[in-house]
């Protein structure tokens, strides 16, 4: 939290304008719904979406979510956010959630990528991408930098990348 800068808050603020519903995992979800519904500030835009719009839960053990606008999807995640994905709408947003990411990214269901990057290295945690994935190409569709140097990347997938060999004289 101490790098995260007013430019930052504006970004989030701004994928935060785009959603017209969440998709998480369990453990993100308990995470979020532990804390977000008891935001005291009513012009917060991130607790006002949170709090209101649909949320949908990528679950086979949450059975009584208490959070309203909660459903569970508890059969065929791929299947189910396939169909999410048909319906009229804004963007659904996945935040955190690394294990349904990944489930996502193995089925091709991820449109875009909005990655920000701290000058942090942690030496551990969860993997964006899973180990032995597939090989996946990225288009660039959006770079900045912060003011302490926090970089915000938007990426879409485009498909498997071409390899050559590199010749040497």
């Amino acid at each position: 939290m101490p790098l995260f800068d007013e430019d930052t808050g504006t970004f989030v603020d701004e994928v935060f304008s785009k959603v017209d519903a969440f998709l998480l995992g369990r453990n993100t979800y308990e995470i979020f719904a532990a804390s977000w519904p008891n935001s005291t500030d009513p012009d917060d835009p991130i607790a006002r979406a949170l709090d209101t719009l649909p949320k949908y839960v990528a679950s086979t053990t949450l059975t009584d979510p208490k959070w309203q606008n909660t459903t569970v999807l508890d059969g065929d995640v791929a299947t189910a956010v396939a169909e999410l994905k048909k319906q009229p709408g804004r963007e659904l947003q996945v935040h955190g959630s690394s294990r349904l990411v990944h489930t996502l990214y193995d089925h091709d269901l991820v449109d875009e990528y909005r990655l920000l990057t701290f000058p942090v290295v942690l030496g551990q945690g969860r993997r964006l991408f899973p180990v032995g994935g597939r090989d996946t190409k990225f288009d660039l569709v959006e770079s900045r930098t912060t003011s302490s140097g926090i970089l915000i990347t938007v990426y879409r997938p485009a498909g498997r990348p071409e390899y050559g060999l590199a010749e040497v004289e």
